[in-house]
């Protein structure tokens, strides 16, 4: 067993943990924080995708160890008073079909968006490819992020 120490969403977690144990169980197990979840434990599908020191990572493919000192964002750590303008989007473009890709698709629209604001589709499609969503097609997801960006732009016009 050995001690880890990590900041999700805020708030500081300590634990033992086998040397073994995969970071998405870790999140779910002991952080007890669901919303992440568990899809193929390969890595192919990314609903298991966090924001581990601010860049996405599928946390199925890295050890609990490896997150020792670090800060890692889950979909519960999005939202503040409401829900996240992303996921706002996802809402209003009707991205959400069975909803689970949907924590992992909106952890990676929101590192996109982070790092470029304004993304064009391919560029929205490129960072969205490691993450599978059987349901919707994608275009719907697409459209969600676009128009997140979109929304983020019109905020940002508004501030004095």
């Amino acid at each position: 067993m050995h001690k880890i120490k990590v900041r999700i969403n805020g708030k500081d977690f300590e634990h033992e943990v086998e040397p073994r144990l995969l970071l998405v169980h870790y999140i779910r197990e002991k952080a007890r924080l669901t919303g992440t979840h568990v899809g193929c434990d390969t890595g192919n599908c990314g609903a298991c995708t966090v924001l581990f020191n601010g860049d996405p990572v599928k946390s199925c493919m890295m050890i609990a160890l490896q997150a020792n000192g670090a800060q890692i964002t889950t979909i519960e750590g999005l939202a503040g008073n409401g829900l996240h303008p992303v996921q706002e989007a996802f809402s209003e473009r009707f991205a959400v079909q069975c909803g689970y890709c949907t924590p992992g698709m909106i952890l990676s629209a929101c590192s996109l968006l982070q790092s470029n604001p304004q993304p064009n589709e391919a560029e929205i499609r490129e960072a969205i490819e490691g993450n599978l969503c059987m349901c919707t097609g994608y275009q719907q997801i697409v459209d969600a992020i676009a128009h997140a960006a979109q929304k983020a732009k019109g905020l940002e016009r508004r501030k004095p």
